[in-house]
């Protein structure tokens, strides 16, 4: 029975969510190298919370009758308009709603209810889910195999009378670089379309970069034709989730963003994001995060991560059988491995020792990597992450690829997973080591990750909800 007939103490209540905690990865410490995003300082992380908690039942659906989120968010917005060269923003919930947000925006702007979004192939797929969402087509764009950067030449070729927006990434989520912005801008002002810059991984930390002496090309509203850019505080920010802003050049467009309806009876409804009702906790959690660093927190903040990225980047490229992709202008860095080194099974064996490193799948000639995100507190572990990925590499090397049960891959393509029931699903997933009950632990996923690669987007994503519905279930 999911509701206790009666209430519960609080202590027994704090107890049970230890043990649903038992095997979660740490949040701590810089050990898992994606999702979350540490300062070291846990100081900072006491304010967040303490200010979170504070604003928890404050409800932004309504501005006029809790007046103090219009001052926090004031403050926010203001700090990362100060940040990335002015602009009229909005605070959301993440970087998949500032994105939604700037799409709609572009879209009604242009007065229609189609059209399409002209981005990279390594744009971040919350474009995906808001063209899904706002009934837009994409036009996805291949990179340079060797730099995984865009060509404005490239972009200009998909561009047409029904292109609404284009988009480039600062820096692109896979490998970490930064798309040529201002040769996209001009290209998109030149056609007359608005043009977006996903900064939600570096609006936050290229600046700092830059300060620390990184060298980071212009990517913001002091480029001509930059119309909208998205940025997480959530990220290196290192605000509570979620945290993020999309700021807009013209506050004509940024009204484009919200949603007005009067017809109905009820209250009024005026919205700014995509959520009516919703907490002010992360509001607090970020005003108070901003405030506790301020400029010089960043800043050492700042190299801090420059320091380490240039560390890692140098210890991974002497590893034999791996290769840092490409040449990342921010602290995120990607590997790939030789032909008898699979990057799965690295992943896997790296989990093994207590580090967590994100695989990435192959797309669009890109081969199969593994992700690392470099924070604030990556500096003071970074030796101890470069002998675990060797150890790791080692043992990968030795154990071999991950091995697929003969027709096991032509079988999940072939398959019509509507036909399946999630126990059904869930008996399919038993079969190749991965138990999906809760409490399981940390599934060994080099098998599953191989099969993933094996098999083409649309079936990939097919795998993937079936698997989140099982887990669910």
């Amino acid at each position: 029975m999911n509701l206790p007939e009666t209430g519960r103490p609080v202590a027994e209540l704090l107890a049970d969510v230890t043990r649903m905690k038992a095997h979660d990865l740490p949040v701590r410490g810089g050990q898992v190298t994606a999702y979350v995003y540490d300062t070291g300082r846990p100081e900072v992380h006491e304010a967040a919370a303490a200010a979170y908690f504070e604003m928890l039942e404050v409800n932004c659906l309504d501005p006029t009758a809790f007046p103090s989120i219009v001052e926090m968010e004031q403050q926010v917005v203001g700090a990362v308009a100060d940040l990335l060269g002015g602009g009229h923003g909005i605070f959301t919930s993440g970087g998949t709603e500032s994105i939604m947000l700037a799409v709609k925006a572009a879209r009604d702007l242009a007065g229609r209810t189609g059209g399409n979004l002209v981005l990279p192939v390594t744009a971040h797929p919350a474009f995906h889910k808001a063209a899904h969402y706002l009934g837009l087509e994409v036009r996805a764009v291949p990179v340079d195999l060797e730099t995984f950067k865009v060509t404005a030449s490239a972009i200009e070729r998909e561009i047409d009378e029904d292109t609404v927006l284009v988009v480039a990434s600062a820096p692109s989520y896979p490998q970490g670089v930064l798309d040529p912005i201002a040769e996209v801008a001009a290209v998109a002002s030149a056609a007359g379309v608005p043009f977006h810059v996903d900064a939600c991984v570096g609006g936050w930390l290229l600046p700092w970069l830059r300060e620390a002496g990184a060298s980071v090309p212009a990517f913001d509203f002091s480029v001509p034709g930059v119309t909208s850019i998205s940025c997480d505080l959530h990220k290196f920010g290192y605000a509570p989730k979620g945290a993020s802003v999309v700021l807009f050049a013209d506050p004509a467009m940024r009204r484009k963003a919200y949603f007005a309806s009067a017809a109905w009876p009820g209250y009024t409804i005026i919205n700014a994001t995509v959520q009516s009702s919703r907490s002010a906790g992360p509001l607090g959690g970020a005003w108070a995060t901003l405030q506790a660093l301020g400029r010089d927190g960043y800043a050492e903040l700042g190299r801090a991560t420059l320091e380490a990225a240039r560390r890692l980047r140098a210890g991974i490229a002497e590893i034999p059988g791996l290769r840092v992709m490409g040449e990342p202008e921010s602290s995120l860095v990607a590997f790939a491995g030789a032909a008898d080194l699979d990057v799965f099974v690295l992943a896997d064996e790296a989990r093994k020792r207590g580090w967590f490193l994100q695989p990435q799948l192959s797309y669009a000639g890109i081969p199969a990597n593994l992700h690392i995100t470099v924070t604030g507190v990556t500096l003071a572990g970074v030796d101890a992450m470069l002998k675990v990925i060797a150890e790791s590499a080692d043992a990968a090397r030795r154990r071999g690829p991950a091995v697929l049960p003969e027709g096991l891959v032509d079988l999940v393509a072939g398959m019509d997973l509507e036909a399946l029931d999630d126990a059904a699903f869930g008996e399919l997933a038993a079969a190749v080591g991965v138990d999906l009950r809760p409490g399981a632990g940390q599934p060994e996923m080099a098998v599953v990750n191989a099969i993933l690669d094996a098999l083409p987007a649309a079936q990939r994503e097919a795998v993937l909800i079936r698997f989140l519905s099982v887990m669910y279930a």
